[in-house]
């Protein structure tokens, strides 16, 4: 792909043409396109602009890694889902420095963090395995669970048949939860 170009590629074709080649320039771009909906995550979830950007360059790194591991199919719900956990991880981390009877007066949002910090341990897994399921269940997985899209949709937009869709979104659910299982019991 030509360098005048690139601006106007999709992100897919920005993402294979980085698989292909390796090409950080193509990364840095794509990164580029989302950087102001990345500092609106952060400071949504850090409340700080310092913290914030600081979350940002933090996150182009660990991106930057994780798709040399992994291959992304869905690069904006996948890249808003490392901000996500990235800002929880750092909530987390702030909150354990506090004393336990602190935490008796914390306000609702950071109480029901810290009750259920699992439940972000156990995203960050799911985005981890996902990639690892066969294509079929990945896609219909991510159609109908992030992008909340019902079997009919989810059907038209795959080609798969309703029974298909049912089928795939099933085994993956069962893929996911052993591959995570499995995870779990490495740790």
């Amino acid at each position: 792909m030509k360098a005048k170009y690139l601006h106007h590629a999709t992100d897919q074709q920005l993402l294979e043409q980085f698989y292909e080649y390796g090409n950080t320039e193509l990364l840095g771009l794509l990164l580029q396109r989302y950087t102001l909906l990345l500092l609106g995550v952060c400071m949504k979830y850090l409340k700080n602009e310092e913290a914030a950007k600081d979350a940002v360059q933090q996150i182009f790194l660990k991106v930057v890694n994780e798709l040399k591991r992994y291959k992304v199919q869905y690069f904006k719900s996948w890249l808003y889902m490392i901000a996500k956990n990235y800002c929880l991880m750092q909530l987390r981390n702030k909150t354990h420095h506090v004393s336990l009877d602190a935490h008796e007066n914390l306000p609702d949002d950071e109480a029901y963090l810290l009750h259920h910090k699992t439940k972000e341990e156990l995203l960050t897994l799911i985005e981890i395995c996902l990639p690892q399921l066969n294509a079929e269940q990945q896609t219909c997985i991510h159609l109908f669970y992030i992008e909340k899209k019902n079997y009919n949709q989810v059907s038209s937009e795959t080609g798969y048949s309703i029974m298909q869709v049912k089928s795939y979104i099933q085994n993956g659910k069962r893929n996911l939860k052993l591959m995570i299982e499995k995870k779990l019991k490495q740790q």
